[in-house]
């Protein structure tokens, strides 16, 4: 009986008895998940792991699709027909991006998309979103998803006020959370190699602050291998970018650059998570397709 129940487990496919880290993205617009996506891409596809990503506006806003507008046959770049057309366009492009990224699930918060700007106190504060919603919503996802950790964007103090309060609220929800296994939240944001950038916390809300013990965790997507070296994991991101075609001028832009996937550690989390978040960027770096 023991030898029939060894043989089983071995014929069993390796995701049932063996589960990489759950992890879930909370971002404010379709295409903030470009600044990660190939430390995502290596969790779902090369540690047996699994992401679903949350995300908390309609979609309704960014009119720089010259490019694009030739080829959804609509002005993309007029604010009127951006409204109308692009929430489901930009889901769309969204679900194409978590097809590469291997995005088990999505979940859509709706808020409005309304206009870029830097103060995040309007929709902290409920007044230009349904903060209350988020936060109920966010509690629930946590809840049922059993995560290991909790990607964001860095909530630096030149970002967009949407992209603040979805971190914001993704780190409030972490701290609400009550299960026995609470995640391990982490900001991200992709750099150059060399790059000066720094972040200690956004000053007005304690809660961003980062570990100061914790270092800074980083994943190289832009190092070669394979025949002659003309391999990376640069084309990943490239995929990613290239979903999001509505948003042609700013995709333009960022096509094969930035070669980090670079994440900063909250204090929040407390020093006994640097372990295993440790262990997971170690997996991540060593996973995959090695340099020559």
């Amino acid at each position: 009986m023991r030898h029939i129940y060894l043989l089983l487990l071995l014929l069993l496919p390796p995701c049932l008895y063996a589960q990489g880290p759950r992890v879930l993205i909370v971002t404010a617009h379709p295409d903030d998940e470009t600044m990660f996506p190939v430390t995502v891409f290596k969790i779902t596809h090369e540690l047996k792991g699994s992401a679903d990503l949350a995300l908390i506006t309609d979609a309704s806003g960014g009119y720089n699709g010259l490019v694009a507008s030739s080829y959804y046959g609509l002005n993309l770049v007029d604010s009127a027909t951006g409204r109308k057309h692009l929430p489901l366009i930009r889901k769309k492009e969204l679900m194409a991006s978590g097809e590469v990224m291997g995005i088990g699930n999505f979940f859509f918060l709706d808020q409005l998309d309304d206009y870029y700007n830097r103060d995040e106190k309007p929709y902290l504060q409920g007044k230009n979103w349904d903060i209350a919603y988020v936060e109920k919503k966010l509690d629930n996802i946590l809840a049922n998803g059993n995560y290991d950790f909790v990607f964001c964007l860095i909530p630096h103090e030149s970002q967009h006020a949407h992209h603040k309060t979805a971190s914001i609220s993704a780190i409030r929800a972490v701290q609400r959370y009550k299960g026995a296994k609470k995640p391990i939240v982490l900001g991200g944001q992709s750099q150059n190699k060399g790059y000066t950038f720094s972040f200690a916390g956004l000053a007005g809300y304690p809660e961003t602050d980062i570990l100061k013990t914790a270092p800074v965790f980083e994943f190289d997507r832009s190092h070669s291998f394979g025949e002659d070296n003309k391999h990376s994991y640069m084309i990943v991101a490239d995929w990613v970018k290239a979903s999001h075609k509505s948003q042609s001028g700013d995709m333009n832009q960022a096509m094969h650059r930035g070669d980090l996937e670079v994440f900063w550690y909250f204090a929040l989390n407390g020093a006994e998570g640097i372990a295993k978040t440790r262990a997971l960027f170690d997996a991540v770096n060593s996973s995959g397709y090695s340099k020559k």
